[in-house]
């Protein structure tokens, strides 16, 4: 699942909270799911028109996640998101979650998951599937 991060991503910084903590004493996976989510969500309550945020609501078709070191408590992360491929029906998300070093000599990160999603907008209303402008898709697609 290896793509080229565009330079119109979306980046949150995330705090681990205890509760995101599993019993193997490290960042439990449903977490990584909600943090997707979250950074879906803020991506597009930035960058979308008011009146496409009113009017366009997004559901999860499909989740693939590559998990590659774990996240513990005191980790300082970066979760950034972009949109690959968007059309009418569906758009394609990309998640990276990184640890951010804490040497300040070479700040680096090391790459923790990562996502690719397919969301399906829907009308808020009736949750039933509508489509996307060509406007809000080039705003967001590469």
């Amino acid at each position: 699942m290896k793509t080229e991060v565009p330079h119109e991503a979306f980046e949150l910084a995330v705090t681990i909270e205890p509760a995101d903590i599993d019993r193997q004493n490290h960042v439990n996976n449903t977490v990584y799911v909600r943090w997707i989510q979250e950074v879906a969500t803020a991506h597009w309550e930035a960058r979308a028109p008011a009146d496409a945020r009113d009017a366009i609501g997004w559901v999860v078709l499909r989740h693939e996640i590559d998990y590659k070191s774990p996240a513990r408590l005191g980790d300082e992360l970066l979760v950034r998101t972009w949109v690959g491929k968007a059309t009418r029906a569906t758009f394609e998300r990309f998640v990276e979650i990184r640890r951010l070093t804490s040497d300040p000599r070479s700040p680096t990160s090391v790459l923790l998951a990562q996502a690719r999603t397919l969301w399906v907008p829907i009308n808020p209303d009736t949750g039933r599937p509508t489509r996307v402008p060509p406007e809000v898709r080039a705003r967001f697609s590469i």
